[in-house]
């Protein structure tokens, strides 16, 4: 058995409200303002609403019997309408950094992975949008699997709620919080999923329930142009942007949703993002690979287009995925980019890798299944044809020297 196995708990699916009623409502997921509706609709007065909400988001209670000031009456009431969701853990895994990672079965169908990372005084929770994802960036592993639909609200904030299960933060009996950041890094393309991303991050950051800062959450993004300002002006958080290449050609191929917008308009878009300050900067995150984007002419390139903009920049080592067609850029090449970056006034952090043995770096997470089909496919294609043929390193498109 491999470390990764060794490493994988085993978990029997949450079993919270067994098969509700097909007319019945999930609470998980519900703005404010729906709940105060339901609750009406539910023939309870509309202050029960907010006791709701907080046996829901503050005390993180999985049944509605555990909401212990409400009336029996009252809880029997709602137990006829309505039930508490969470998706179902399929297995966990915890790696030698103690990164851990979720499998999660979604109750709408399809499977996510969410990831904790800890850190010595806090940890960002990485949390997915998508099943899959339809913008086939190569470098990311995500991206070998297709979109097979948007998760909804109660999706996404059941990642969170699982979290904290995890880690008995209901609230935190230590007075401070492990899980103190969010970042929307995981499976998918949150900016197209724009609607169920921003009413599940409004829960999230209501202060009477789960309360966690607008400062403390980014999202991330490939580049949807479209929807970069709405994130700003109606969710104000922070921003990151996917960048990982300074010139179209090269974008193009390895993030091929810069063919609708390319780097300049991007750029544009980032310039004009609501919020953002030298105290509050973007961040761009860029991928390092040998010899496709990791040139000293790349990177003084990368500071020219930086002009105007308030940035940082993470330089991200490729985390290697099974059938990847890069590697990962040496660590010397590595230092010398992020050194004429800091020469040049923006900050290049290097970002250490977390959780590669179980496979929840940055650009490795998949779906169980997925990587299940995939492997099958991969000895079919191998029995047949005996070699598989790499585009990349046939440059199918501009390498640097």
């Amino acid at each position: 058995m491999s470390d990764t196995q060794d490493n994988i708990i085993q978990e029997k699916p949450l079993a919270l409200n067994p098969s509700p009623a097909a007319d019945q409502v999930d609470l998980i997921g519900l703005s404010r303002q729906e709940l105060e509706a339901a609750v009406i609709r539910f023939g309870l007065p509309k202050f029960r609403a907010k006791q709701i909400w907080h046996w829901l988001y503050h005390r993180g209670v999985k049944s509605i019997d555990e909401m212990t000031t409400l009336s029996l009456r009252v809880r029997d009431k709602l137990a006829g309408y309505c039930f508490i969701g969470r998706p179902s853990v399929v297995n966990q895994q915890l790696s030698e950094d103690n990164t851990r990672k979720w499998l999660l079965a979604i109750p709408g169908g399809g499977e996510v992975e969410t990831v904790f990372i800890p850190e010595r005084e806090r940890g960002a929770l990485c949390i997915s949008s998508q099943v899959g994802c339809a913008l086939s960036c190569k470098f990311c592993h995500t991206g070998t699997q297709p979109l097979l639909r948007n998760l909804t609200a109660a999706d996404i904030v059941g990642q969170l709620m699982i979290a904290r299960d995890t880690y008995g933060e209901w609230p935190s009996s230590r007075g401070g919080r492990l899980l103190s950041n969010i970042v929307m890094m995981g499976m998918g393309e949150p900016l197209l999923n724009f609607d169920n991303v921003a009413k599940a991050l409004k829960i999230v950051m209501d202060q009477e329930g789960i309360s966690i800062s607008k400062r403390r959450i980014t999202l991330s993004t490939a580049g949807y142009v479209p929807n970069m300002k709405r994130c700003g002006e109606e969710l104000n958080v922070n921003l990151a942007v996917s960048l990982h290449a300074v010139r179209n050609e090269i974008r193009d191929e390895i993030v091929p949703l810069n063919k609708k917008f390319p780097i300049e308009e991007l750029l544009e878009a980032c310039r004009s993002y609501p919020g953002s300050h030298n105290a509050r900067r973007i961040t761009f995150e860029y991928v390092m690979l040998k010899g496709i984007n990791d040139s000293e002419s790349d990177a003084r390139e990368l500071v020219r287009l930086m002009r105007g903009i308030p940035a940082k920049i993470n330089l991200i080592p490729f985390n290697a995925w099974p059938g990847a067609p890069f590697e990962c850029s040496s660590g010397a090449t590595i230092n010398r980019f992020s050194e004429i970056i800091n020469n040049a006034g923006y900050s290049a952090p290097v970002r250490m890798p977390r959780g590669r043995d179980i496979m929840a770096a940055c650009g490795q997470l998949k779906s169980a299944s997925e990587r299940a089909k995939q492997k099958s496919q991969e000895a079919t294609a191998s029995s047949s044809c005996g070699r598989s043929s790499n585009p990349y390193t046939a440059r199918a498109f501009p390498i640097n020297s």
